[in-house]
């Protein structure tokens, strides 16, 4: 799968309070909460995120709470992948478990700006940054999560994998 889109970059251990704040906890619906997605961080993030753009961020991401609406509402904002040096492991299981790609490569962070084009290619874990040129490389997902996450996540993998194995 290949995924392109400017970055939005962002510091060390954004917390998923910060990614959607627990005002908003109430709501389930992933459009209503992709509104308010890092409305504390970044007020204008849902004004000019477009559909494929990519995260960038320093080590941490995602800890705190483990609210499975931070993934959720970053999916849900059109964000295509989340690229950090280091991810909390509770946020990192739930994105995948909605199909949320994550890719670790602190030289990425490093090499990207806030506003690059990025080009990432999840089968290699390629990252290319189309502004600069520089090439990175994160480790690539296993087959089985490589699966889960072209599916969308988890519960339309395991509909597929029954499927299956009705026919």
């Amino acid at each position: 799968m290949k995924l392109k889109g400017k970055v939005f970059k962002y510091g060390a251990d954004i917390n998923t309070d910060v990614i959607i704040p627990a005002r908003y906890l109430n709501i389930s619906d992933p459009d209503q909460l992709a509104g308010h997605c890092m409305e504390d961080i970044d007020a204008e993030f849902v004004d000019k995120v477009k559909p494929g753009d990519i995260i960038v961020a320093a080590t941490n991401f995602g800890c705190g709470s483990s609210r499975e609406h931070a993934p959720l509402a970053i999916k849900a904002a059109g964000v295509s992948c989340v690229i950090a040096a280091s991810f909390a492991r509770i946020f990192f299981r739930n994105a995948i478990n909605i199909g949320l790609p994550l890719l670790e490569c602190p030289e990425a962070v490093d090499g990207t700006a806030a506003g690059d084009v990025l080009e990432v290619d999840l089968e290699k874990g390629e990252i290319k940054n189309v502004t600069s040129g520089k090439v990175f490389m994160a480790k690539p997902y296993p087959e089985f999560m490589a699966e889960l996450i072209a599916a969308g996540g988890l519960i339309e993998y395991t509909r597929r994998r029954l499927a299956e194995s009705r026919d």
